[in-house]
């Protein structure tokens, strides 16, 4: 595989049950996998810990069942047992690439057609349709699967790669560009929007807010939206949406520009707007002017971290030197005019910087100043900044000329009463107020955004 991979760096490794294989020699080596006895592990059966990554491990954690066992996604292992047979009929390491896109695919569906209210519910499937948790933890279920059966096939380490991303993709929306299931719209503006998955689940940031019922009001909004279409002052748009991953690595390695260069590049699927999206402080939207090329020390999805500059992988559409700044072009100071209904909104320009005379980090309220290095941008130092500023700089080195940057939204909070995740409940009426309300506005603030391109 090339060197393009932005799968996390802990997939596929370790080795599972065993299992007998048949390889078939030629003058091209085909190998053909077909275990003599397939067994896919089930959450809290013991999968070996070689077999799952950090984040897929939580899974047997005992509110991430309550999510999943109320969540309406299907049961868990439905779509397991769906896995192991997609993987039965693979032949090639194409049809395993094939099957768990495929899989991948119908995911998403799932998740979407449950946040659009399309899906049958039921009697224990009793969490709101906005909750974005019962997808997040079905995918790594799923994930942890996929990883055992690669463990135990005869794929080498970039094979199971191959496989692995596949689905990764697939689950979070990224790549319908390259097939049929998601034809461009004839009519109309056109506009991708980006979520995340939720984060700060058992070693917050600060190492305080760690809770593994957080939800992400980023992640809700773009299950909530995708395939939909607005009513926008300037006309219909077309609404396309993914949700990204908390984890450093697969920023490195091009997650982001690898999902949205489709969209950027001149082409049918080409977009009149973009909106990166992210949960951020408690009570306000803020639309972020300015993102920085620094990362900060805070935990990911993985437990890990990796201070430094934000680095940009190869093989994709950049800007030479890597600048240390980039700015939105969304219409914040309107954006900001809104009524706040309920929450305010912030043009936000504040960033932090070393500045070139000096070699101390400063706080600037009006931006950066010339020349200097990017500690902070207005979204901090984490993954949301990092968004923003690799969305922005490949809308730069694509010559996109539309509106785009990152939007904050207000934190999601729970009631009072229900603070502690030891003895609380995974729901409860104020967070699903709260919820509510963010989506909404969101949902407004974006069309008033492109409302503004009736004037273009």
């Amino acid at each position: 595989m090339d060197g393009n991979v932005y799968y996390d760096e802990d997939a596929g490794q370790g080795a599972g049950g065993q299992a007998d294989w048949i390889v078939v020699a030629g003058s091209m080596p085909t190998v053909i996998w077909q275990p003599a006895v397939q067994h896919f592990p089930q959450p809290g059966n013991g999968t070996d810990a070689a077999e799952q990554t950090v984040e897929e491990a939580r899974v047997d954690e005992k509110i991430p069942q309550e999510i999943l066992s109320r969540g309406g996604m299907g049961d868990a292992q439905g779509w397991q047992a769906e896995l192991s047979k997609a993987l039965d009929g693979a032949q090639t390491l194409s049809d395993a690439e094939r099957a768990m896109a495929f899989l991948g695919g119908r995911l998403w569906q799932r998740a979407v057609d449950r946040a659009q209210g399309r899906t049958t519910s039921h009697s224990d499937s009793d969490l709101p349709v906005t909750d974005d948790r019962p997808l997040y933890w079905t995918r790594l279920t799923l994930a942890r699967a996929l990883r055992a059966w690669c463990a135990r096939s005869p794929l080498d380490e970039a094979d199971r790669q191959r496989v692995l991303l596949a689905f990764e993709r697939a689950s979070r929306g990224i790549g319908r560009t390259q097939s049929q299931a998601s034809p461009p719209p004839q009519e109309g503006l056109r506009a991708v929007i980006t979520g995340f998955d939720p984060f700060q689940l058992d070693r917050g940031i600060d190492h305080i807010n760690d809770d593994l019922r957080h939800s992400n009001p980023a992640g809700c909004l773009a299950l909530a939206l995708d395939g939909t279409t607005l009513d926008t002052d300037a006309g219909p748009a077309h609404i396309t949406t993914m949700m990204f991953p908390l984890r450093w690595h697969a920023f490195a390695q091009g997650i982001v520009e690898h999902a949205l260069t489709p969209y950027f590049q001149p082409g049918p699927h080409r977009v009149d707007l973009f909106m990166t999206i992210s949960q951020g402080r408690l009570n306000q939207f803020d639309v972020e002017h300015t993102n920085g090329a620094w990362r900060g020390v805070g935990w990911d999805n993985l437990n890990q971290r990796a201070p430094g500059p934000v680095p940009i992988p190869p093989g994709v559409p950049t800007v030479h030197p890597q600048p240390q700044w980039t700015t939105t072009t969304l219409p914040a100071s309107l954006l900001a005019d809104q009524p706040a209904a309920p929450f305010p909104v912030y043009h936000h320009t504040g960033v932090t910087e070393i500045p070139a005379d000096s070699d101390k980090p400063a706080e600037r309220k009006d931006g950066p100043t010339p020349n200097s290095l990017a500690r902070e941008g207005g979204g901090g130092d984490y993954l949301s900044n990092e968004i923003g500023y690799r969305a922005t700089l490949l809308r730069d080195a694509c010559r996109l000329r539309v509106p785009g940057g990152h939007l904050h939204t207000p934190k999601l909070l729970l009631a009072p009463d229900n603070q502690d995740p030891a003895t609380g409940h995974i729901t409860d009426p104020v967070l699903e107020r709260y919820r509510d309300a963010v989506l909404a506005q969101a949902r407004a603030l974006l069309t008033t955004a492109l409302g503004t391109l009736a004037a273009r």
